[in-house]
């Protein structure tokens, strides 16, 4: 039976949007596949790896009946990508394999039962729903997405808390060692009583990295739907589930220093610049810089195990004295290469408290309170 006839880019649109979560290696053969299910000519696509569900849809199906099956991914994917951009492709199922044909091209690839694929199962109804514009909320997990932890033993670190109170949606991510902080506002909350509550969730790592990759620029809204267990993201055709992640997040107010009374204001740019070069004589393990900061300029250093150093220095108006403190480089290239303003605002206490770098007042088109990035300091 027929399935599919459309370009080749018409097909590997909807198949690049879904197959970015499918892994090669599973203990399920099943989850290498991803759900072409075909109801007259709407098709549609779904992949999973049991935590994450993506589907998305597409006027591309040929005759009006109905069917389903499930093919590999990355075998799909990779033919498409290599037969002609202008050639139209036909996919079409008999006797449990697809076969793919283009021109003079043909592929027979083995297809597994659809009823075997194992869909996300959802929620009868959500607790809350609010909307954002597509690039709101990519700004947003832009902002914060680089402190995420990495495979940490506390599971609850590998993931970006997202707290919806009323108008204002906030998103947090910490690997313990920084923490950064964003906040935007919403058309509002809707939902159980949802208005006037406060819901926090932790949305696990692979679906904010998916999420930044499908996100669009555009004012288009996204819809998104939270569970208990679930949080589900609809835009344009796509629909992406998560499992959250269970767990207590760190009270992220306790960790954003408050009080703070020196501070200075730095190009982004000349900072980013300076610390790019100062980091290349770091050692590998040890990405320590130190900052001594006087009244009129900062001094950034690094020495490494050969006994090599490197100095630079940039004037700032710092009139609190002297401060020498140290930091890991990569934490601080990570935020500079991620904001986009012309100058940053740093805040200190003392040597051995965390600096707060935040934003001038009106840079990015907000306020200087919607975005904070804590750093801890380093013994150098």
């Amino acid at each position: 039976m027929q399935l599919i006839k459309a370009p080749r880019d018409a097909i590997l649109k909807p198949l690049s949007v879904v197959s970015g979560i499918v892994e090669r290696r599973h203990t399920l053969p099943i989850l290498a596949n991803i759900l072409i299910r075909k109801d007259g000519s709407r098709v549609s696509f779904v992949s999973t790896d049991i935590e994450v569900q993506i589907k998305t849809e597409a006027d591309i199906g040929t005759g009006g009946e109905s069917m389903a099956t499930t093919v590999a991914a990355r075998k799909l994917l990779d033919i498409l990508r290599a037969l002609p951009e202008s050639g139209e492709v036909t996919l079409s199922h008999t006797a449990k394999k697809l076969t793919v044909q283009s021109g003079k091209s043909r592929f027979n690839l083995q297809t597994l039962a659809a009823e075997d694929f194992p869909t996300v199962a959802q929620p009868e109804s959500y607790l809350a729903t609010f909307t954002l514009p597509q690039k709101t909320l990519k700004h947003l997990i832009a902002m914060v997405h680089f402190s995420m932890a990495q495979q940490d033993i506390r599971y609850y670190l590998n993931g970006l808390l997202l707290v919806v109170d009323g108008k204002q949606v906030i998103a947090v991510a910490t690997d313990g060692h920084r923490l950064a902080y964003c906040a935007v506002e919403s058309e509002g909350v809707t939902g159980n009583g949802a208005a006037t509550e406060r819901h926090e969730v932790i949305v696990p790592r692979k679906s904010i990295l998916e999420l930044q990759r499908l996100l669009g620029d555009g004012d288009a809204p996204v819809t998104i739907d939270l569970a208990p267990n679930q949080v589900r993201f609809t835009f344009d055709d796509v629909e992406l589930i998560s499992k959250l992640v269970e767990g207590k997040f760190p009270d992220y107010q306790r960790v954003i220093p408050s009080g703070y009374t020196k501070s200075f204001s730095i190009g982004r740019d000349d900072w980013l610049r300076s610390l790019q070069r100062v980091a290349i004589l770091t050692s590998d393990k040890f990405k320590g810089v130190r900052f001594v900061l006087s009244e009129d300029a900062v001094k950034i250093s690094s020495t490494n195990a050969d006994q090599e150093d490197a100095q630079d220095e940039i004037e700032v108006a710092y009139p609190h004295g002297t401060l020498d403190i140290g930091f890991n480089v990569s934490y601080l290239l990570d935020v500079l290469n991620n904001l986009k303003t012309e100058q940053v605002t740093v805040s200190v206490g003392d040597s051995n408290s965390s600096a707060l770098i935040t934003l001038p007042p009106g840079a990015d088109g907000s306020g200087g309170d919607d975005f904070k990035y804590v750093v801890m300091p380093m013994r150098i």
